[in-house]
């Protein structure tokens, strides 16, 4: 039973699957966008909000904190650089979800997790 069980947990190990989110935040904030499983995007979605609101906080303890999780300190200096002038006006909502195609060999539903560019809410409206 899972009662009140939090994590989703991939099929994998906690070392395997926090190893894996790592390796998928680095890769969306180097690429801006990354086709996964639809299920591991939910995952990543939160961990992904989460970093990109340290980097608007923007100082000492937030960036230890960020470095800490994402990889490589270029992809963490590109994000602490661009998150302030980027998402300003943006109190929550910085990455999209977009389901794209099934996959052919398992049949998984895929999906396209991006940042959300700093015009999209005026395109809506």
């Amino acid at each position: 039973m899972r009662h009140r069980a939090q994590t989703v947990r991939l099929s994998r190990d906690t070392a395997h699957r926090k190893a894996m989110l790592r390796n998928m935040l680095t890769s969306l904030f180097l690429h801006e966008k990354i086709e996964t499983t639809a299920v591991k995007a939910k995952v990543l979605k939160p961990l992904a909000e989460k970093m990109i609101t340290l980097a608007k906080r923007g100082d000492l303890h937030a960036r230890r904190q960020a470095e800490a999780v994402i990889h490589s300190h270029q992809v963490c200096t590109k994000l602490f650089g661009e998150a302030k002038t980027r998402y300003t006006d943006r109190g929550s909502g910085y990455v999209r979800i977009v389901p794209t195609r099934v996959r052919r060999g398992d049949a998984a539903p895929m999906a396209l997790v991006e940042l959300v560019s700093p015009g999209a809410a005026a395109e809506k409206k």
